[in-house]
């Protein structure tokens, strides 16, 4: 039993709301991580006046690791929606005109590239940390 073309964009349409969903979520929660790390700087001279744990740089570090994984996670995710996307519609195409497949590779490379950004910049950060 196939899908109908009204099938399809509405399970299109529903992926791409939980996509923008988790988006606004991880903004959401990156925007409370940066106000935590702000009140926490805030302490910071209490805290190395009475000794004990420097709680930002512990704090600067956590955050660090988690906004590697986020650029290395996000950016794989979109990569992977992307080569879905751009990949078959590029097999599509291939499939009707041969002589396209070198021009529809270099489309399924840059949506790829997203996952490489995506890992530089964790490694920028991790060095950072």
């Amino acid at each position: 039993m196939s899908k109908s073309i009204q099938d399809w964009t509405r399970e299109i349409q529903r992926t791409n709301k939980i996509a923008a969903i988790v988006i606004i979520v991880s903004f959401i929660f990156l925007s409370g991580l940066l106000f935590l790390t702000r009140a926490v700087s805030a302490e910071e001279t209490v805290t190395k006046a009475g000794g004990g744990i420097d709680w930002p740089e512990a704090v600067k570090v956590a955050i660090g690791f988690i906004s590697a994984a986020l650029a290395t996670g996000m950016g794989s995710f979109a990569a992977g929606r992307a080569v879905s996307m751009v990949g078959s519609a590029a097999m599509g195409a291939v499939a009707e005109k041969p002589e396209i497949l070198g021009r529809s590779l270099i489309f399924v490379g840059l949506a790829e590239g997203v996952a490489i950004y995506g890992l530089i910049i964790s490694i920028i950060i991790l060095g950072k940390v």
